[in-house]
């Protein structure tokens, strides 16, 4: 082949395909006079992802790291029972609505979708691994659930669906958008291991990852979904399997939406969330809020490499 049109095939597979911005919001980067140091695509991104954020994390009901607050945009709806021998296989979600920012009390809020959110592994044994990773019978679970959830008479409406989740809970969500074209999909730290088509509805996916977390090992061998995907490197002194968990992912993703949000901020105040190390200043440093204006660099710390080396947390 003439180097020419190899040039331009290349080309053509490159703009075709979806977009990983680049880890540019780290340490030494030209967004240091940023607020947090954060670019402000990494901060409009975390905006628009932040209550998907809080509604994967509150999908693991009992655990003791869930959100207490989930903010004044969303709250928590009725969901259907899930049968005993489906639970058997670890699958598990919650339902949230969510409303226009800005609104005041019940009665004047303004739905303007549903969030449907996916529990993600749970590591007390291989449940999930054998029904969700070597078997398809939690993808299978979740598209019985969404369409039955889709067609409750409550719900006959035109407010639109939203599907979210944290590693498996990730894969689920990805299986369910690729199936409904229609329907928004967030995943966080998500798995790799999913059976569609992963150019299907991609243009719908947003992923955030930590950067070291640990299913980004095996990725080299499933190919992700196609989505938009955002690298934070928000932990990166953790090891990688403190790196997947969801409740800190999220934390980091709230605190830079609220350079952006005040809404965010709340959830901030709230939860006692804190700053991540990533970022500049004393560890116990209050949120300076939305119209926080640096006048400072923040330059972030600088990354460990060293993801095998695991801490105990």
């Amino acid at each position: 082949m003439k180097l020419r049109p190899l040039i331009l095939s290349v080309l053509g597979l490159t703009l075709s395909a979806c977009v990983t911005y680049p880890d540019i919001s780290q340490s030494r980067s030209p967004c240091r006079m940023e607020a947090g140091g954060w670019c402000a695509f990494v901060r409009d991104a975390a905006v628009d992802a932040y209550p998907y954020a809080i509604a994967a994390t509150n999908a693991y009901t009992g655990d003791d790291d869930l959100y207490e607050d989930i903010g004044p945009t969303m709250t928590p709806l009725d969901r259907l029972d899930i049968a005993e021998e489906d639970t058997n296989k670890g699958f598990g979600y919650e339902l949230f609505a969510q409303f226009a920012e800005g609104t005041d009390g019940d009665t004047t809020r303004v739905p303007v979708a549903r969030i449907m959110a996916f529990r993600g592994t749970d590591f007390d044994g291989f449940t999930d691994i054998f029904y969700g990773t070597l078997r398809n019978d939690q993808i299978d679970l979740a598209l019985k659930y969404f369409e039955a959830e889709q067609a409750r008479e409550e719900f006959s409406d035109d407010i639109p669906w939203i599907v979210v989740g944290h590693s498996l809970g990730g894969a689920l969500a990805t299986e369910v958008s690729m199936k409904h074209p229609e329907v928004r999909a967030y995943m966080f730290n998500t798995s790799p291991f999913y059976g569609g088509d992963a150019m299907t509805n991609d243009v719908r996916r947003t992923v955030f990852n930590e950067r070291g977390e640990v299913l980004r090992r095996f990725a080299k061998y499933d190919a992700a979904p196609a989505a938009d995907v955002f690298t934070l490197n928000c932990g990166p002194e953790n090891g990688s399997f403190t790196k997947h968990k969801i409740r800190p992912l999220a934390d980091c993703i709230v605190w830079i939406a609220a350079y952006g949000d005040n809404e965010a901020g709340e959830v901030v105040q709230a939860n006692g969330v804190m700053r991540p190390m990533v970022e500049c200043g004393d560890a116990n440093k209050p949120h300076p809020g939305a119209e926080y204006r640096p006048t400072e660099p923040c330059a972030h710390r600088a990354r460990r490499d060293d993801s095998d080396n695991e801490d105990s947390n």
